[in-house]
């Protein structure tokens, strides 16, 4: 009986068609499509959600629910990919997120929403993270930064559509399509990844750290409740809420004491004894409350204060994400082409607190120019620490530890967020039922209404007369912006705390952290390999080929084109090189090639065998002088990583890479079949 072989398992970038590629990174993309608009479309739906639902004082947990839930989980996706096949659980993660969608759009009740909500969150974190990593198994190092760059304008351009669809879908069909929507994107995605995904099963062990990730889960939902029940369902002094205060302590304990144990901790504790890392934890957690509580509330006010449709309350969210978005990519070009960063990390979070302060100075009277500025500012302060925060985690560690110590900062961010969102929920709740009480002391009230349906409903405001609808709209007004200069004090500590950040030195290696990174609600899983390969992915591009043969070309003392460097290495690899074929095989310009050539003959470096180039003694002589400054330049980019104990597998990407910056084999020109006279 014949036995059927398994064929072999294809590496990333081989074997594969470039439509095979792309239509499976277009799939990958729904994927993360998917779970990036599922954090911005919700918020300028919130506000009619809660008015059909009932339960303004809930309004906080359809955000929390879904951040907390792809928080925790995203960890697990990562490793259970890893062990069990990507495909597979990437398809899983897509059905959760689109049964929780369903769900979503047929609560009937908020606890229902919230529910179903962090079924959704579930389904989400595995979006993220999966769809990411597939992207190493299709695609070559070289390569992985140009798609990645296509995932982070994903990230970007839903920061920008999310709360201008939500509107849209409210305004014109219903708060249901902000789920709803989500179907058929995701059917499509599940069938092409079904069709046209074919990645190896590689079964990496992990000793998965469930009972770590369970503890840190439990820890964030306890302090959230607190946070958010205390002194609005129950008192602050209450059994239940002193009950859940020291279960939260308790269970603190416990994660510390686990994680010292797990083979493969969720979050390793050893990274707090790096003094630049807990700093920036800190300085994380405050941006992510601040952010996500805002961006939260901001279109209530807009909505409810203002009188603003849905779809123009997300038109009016833009000044804020257009300044994030623009301070954000500035940023993180300055520091890595500079090397200086400390000044954004203290510059954002000082803007940040103006920002908070200048929100708190709106109200009902404010005009849309002065509401744009406001706006404005608070993004921008946010963009200009986002970027650098994650950049300066990565940098303060050793290589084993760059992986989780991207996770963890993004994971303090995405704990900020939960946090800040109950906090200012549990604030605006606590200011409006006081100041509608203080408001309608005394007034008569049309049948039907009353100060709590009018603090559960925004829209009864309408069936007020006018003279009781303005210290109404007052009372929401100052509650909304009463949150801002809470917030802002909390900024000010991350403020003070930026200032006791070390500037050590970057890394060449280090560079600014993509949108997924950033923007992403819930934290980035990525191993060390894949962090460093991304990073270093920019030098084997079209653009960073040449920066690398400048750069290596006055280390070795020539004065020689970029691309005359690029081809001497090329014929010490190859032993040979056709430059009339090297053309069609790189997508160097024919002009570029032939001034190269020209310029080896002249110098003596190079000879002519025929049609083809070989290196003289001199040429094998700058040959070995180039490669030496190579070596040199890769080992000052990755710093304390290229050590003498460098691990295995960076040897093996940086020989990777630095063949993909001579040109990869698949580039090789193809020497033309000889011609055969077949005798008849």
């Amino acid at each position: 009986m014949a036995h059927r072989l398994n064929p072999p398992a294809l590496a990333p970038g081989e074997g594969r068609s470039q439509r095979t590629v792309l239509v499976a990174i277009g799939a990958l993309l729904l994927g993360m499509l998917l779970a990036a608009l599922d954090q911005t479309i919700v918020s300028t739906a919130l506000p009619t959600i809660v008015s059909e639902l009932g339960g303004l004082e809930h309004l906080s947990w359809v955000v929390t629910a879904y951040l907390l839930a792809s928080t925790a989980a995203t960890p697990l996706w990562g490793k259970l990919g890893d062990q069990y096949g990507r495909k597979k659980l990437f398809q899983t993660a897509i059905v959760i997120f689109l049964i929780g969608s369903a769900l979503c759009g047929m609560a009937q009740n908020m606890p229902q929403l919230i529910a179903f909500r962090g079924l959704q969150g579930l389904g989400g974190g595995g979006l993220m993270v999966l769809s990411m990593a597939i992207v190493g198994d299709l695609v070559a190092p070289r390569e992985r930064g140009k798609y990645q760059g296509l995932f982070g304008a994903v990230f970007g351009m839903t920061s920008i559509l999310g709360p201008l669809l939500g509107g849209l879908f409210t305004e014109h069909l219903s708060w249901r399509w902000v789920f709803y929507i989500n179907l058929p994107i995701g059917v499509v995605a599940l069938l092409v990844i079904a069709a046209v995904l074919h990645i190896p099963v590689r079964h990496a062990k992990h000793t998965i750290d469930y009972l770590g990730t369970f503890l840190i889960a439990s820890v964030a939902t306890c302090l959230v409740l607190v946070a958010s029940l205390g002194g609005s369902t129950w008192a602050w002094g209450s059994v239940q809420i002193i009950g859940l205060a020291v279960v939260s302590v308790v269970l603190l304990i416990a994660f510390g004491y686990v994680e010292r144990r797990a083979a493969e901790p969720v979050l390793p504790l050893k990274l707090f004894r790096i003094r630049t890392f807990s700093l920036v934890a800190v300085i994380s957690f405050v941006i992510g409350f601040a952010m996500f509580g805002a961006m939260t509330y901001l279109p209530t006010f807009l909505q409810v204060v203002h009188n603003i449709s849905p779809t123009l309350s997300g038109v009016h969210m833009l000044p804020m994400v257009l300044g994030l978005l623009l301070t954000s990519t500035v940023s993180g070009q300055v520091v890595s082409r500079t090397g200086r960063w400390k000044v954004f990390p203290i510059l954002g979070t000082g803007i940040t607190a103006i920002g908070l302060q200048l929100l708190h100075r709106l109200t009902e009277y404010s005009s849309t120019w002065q509401m744009s500025a406001y706006f404005f500012v608070f993004g921008a302060g946010l963009g200009l620490v986002m970027q650098v925060l994650v950049l300066v985690a990565q940098n303060a560690v050793a290589y084993e530890d760059l992986g989780v110590a991207t996770s963890g900062a993004t994971f303090f961010r995405s704990i900020g967020a939960s946090f800040g969102v109950a906090v200012f929920g549990t604030i605006f709740t606590n200011r409006l039922t006081g100041k509608l009480g203080a408001a309608l002391s005394g007034v008569t009230l049309p049948p039907g209404i009353d100060a709590g349906r009018l603090s559960a409903d925004p829209r009864a405001i309408s069936q007020l007369p006018p003279a009781l609808r303005a210290p109404v709209i007052h009372a929401y007004s100052t509650s909304i912006t009463d949150v801002f200069v809470y917030a802002a004090p909390v900024v000010l500590v991350a403020f003070v705390i930026a200032w006791f950040l070390k500037e050590d030195r970057l890394r060449g290696s280090v560079t600014a952290p993509d949108s997924t990174e950033t923007l992403a609600s819930n934290p980035v899983e990525r191993s060390s390999y894949d962090e460093c390969a991304r990073a270093l992915s920019v030098l084997a591009t079209r653009e960073g080929r040449r920066d690398v043969y400048v750069r290596i070309t006055e280390r070795a003392g020539y004065d020689l084109l970029p691309a005359a460097s690029w081809m001497l290495l090329r014929i010490k690899r190859h032993g040979a090189v056709e430059p009339a074929l090297l053309a069609d095989a790189t997508p160097v310009p024919v002009r570029v090639i032939s001034d190269a050539a020209r310029q080896l003959e002249e110098r003596g470096l190079a000879r002519r065998e025929g049609v083809q180039l070989v290196l003289t003694d001199r040429g094998s002589e700058a040959v070995e002088r180039l490669a030496e400054a190579r070596e040199e330049l890769l080992a000052e980019l990755l710093g304390d990583w290229w050590g003498p104990e460098r691990p295995t597998e960076l040897v093996g990407l940086v020989a990777e890479l630095t063949a993909e910056t001579t040109g990869s084999s698949r580039e090789q020109p193809r020497c033309p079949e000889p011609r055969r006279d077949h005798a008849l």
